[in-house]
């Protein structure tokens, strides 16, 4: 199937893009948009409604880094980098930004007396080795600024500190959240443990290309950022379980769909860890989530191209006529959605 990006392009009032996060955590408001059903307004309370007991939910478990340095070369120049993925405990790759790029064994300097070498370049980032016997992690938490979509046209306050992070949040490792499950709380968590519901977790560590735009007219181009993913055993076994009874699984977000989509190449899913570049565009199988709870996404990007992929091209772009016309916000601190899979032969 060859497809141009034209397909997945819309025009998106700048008034939706909320800037902000909902005054409460779980106020957001809530489309349901199920096959063959119409679509449903409400809230992000009625998910509880919409999950039966004995459903399976996939939650992502990473936890977004201070990721982004200020300082300068020891030349002088201001820079700035962002933490792209921690290598050791003294080292990572970033992306940087300066009037021009550092060569091999440039020192730069930043805020807090951090100093790291830049040793050599990996494609488009940067590896750099901090002098510190601190790790990069305790650094970045001390030091670091937290890293908001490019679309949020501000700088990070204290609030974001844990609003841009999940409740359930544990293994540091991304420089952007699991939006979709920004809007879950411990009570709402609680609530539907209490009705039967399993949770699982999964690890993706996102990484900034989530944010990149497709630069290729034929989508089919593009080639994906490399992002870590771990799927344990246990989270296997329970799904397993669930799809034996008849229950629906539901991955929360779509980077918990890419992890279990990418444990699950081989034909079936299988608990393992390692990078990932997986791609999914319309035409593409399926093999795990019944059920997806996501953001609403940025035009051309790789992540409306995955819900197309999901619900269908057609139903996406119903979906998203309606959200822009019911005036729900958008993106990371945006308003939810609930897909379903669309039936394929």
């Amino acid at each position: 199937m060859i497809m141009d990006i034209s397909d997945f392009d819309f025009t998106l009032p700048d008034a939706l893009i909320a800037q902000h996060p909902p005054e409460e955590r779980g106020s957001s408001r809530l489309l349901t948009a199920l096959p063959d059903a119409p679509l449903q307004d409400g809230t992000f309370a009625d998910i509880a409604n919409l999950i039966a007991s004995g459903d399976v939910l996939v939650f992502n478990n990473t936890k977004v880094m201070k990721a982004r340095l200020f300082g300068q070369k020891a030349s002088g120049g201001k820079i700035e980098a962002l933490i792209e993925r921690v290598s050791d405990p003294h080292t990572a790759l970033a992306h940087i930004r300066s009037s021009k790029s550092p060569k091999p064994g440039t020192e730069l300097i930043f805020d807090g007396g951090i100093r790291a070498i830049m040793t050599e370049r990996a494609g488009e980032l940067f590896c750099l080795q901090f002098q510190d016997s601190r790790n990069v992690y305790e650094l970045l938490e001390q030091y670091g600024k937290l890293p908001l979509p490019p679309y949020i046209e501000r700088a990070a306050d204290d609030s974001d500190d844990s609003r841009y992070q999940t409740v359930y949040a544990k293994h540091q490792g991304a420089v952007a959240a699991p939006t979709a499950g920004l809007h879950f709380t411990d009570g709402l968590l609680a609530a539907l443990r209490a009705k039967g519901v399993h949770t699982v977790e999964v690890t993706l560590h996102v990484g900034a290309g989530t944010f990149q735009p497709v630069r290729v007219d034929n989508i089919a181009e593009h080639k994906m950022h490399s992002e870590w993913f771990d799927v344990p055993p246990e989270t296997v076994a329970l799904i397993e379980a669930a799809h034996a009874r008849g229950n629906k699984v539901w991955a929360v977000g779509t980077t918990s769909m890419r992890a279990l989509e990418s444990a699950a190449r081989s034909g079936r899913l299988q608990a393992g860890q390692g990078d990932t570049d997986i791609f999914i565009t319309p035409g593409y199988r399926f093999r795990v989530a019944d059920r997806l709870i996501t953001n609403f996404h940025l035009p051309k990007s790789t992540l409306l191209m995955l819900v197309s992929a999901f619900s269908g091209m057609e139903h996406i772009r119903r979906v998203y006529r309606h959200a822009v016309e019911q005036q729900y916000r958008f993106f990371s601190y945006g308003d939810a959605m609930v897909l379903g899979r669309q039936e394929t032969e």
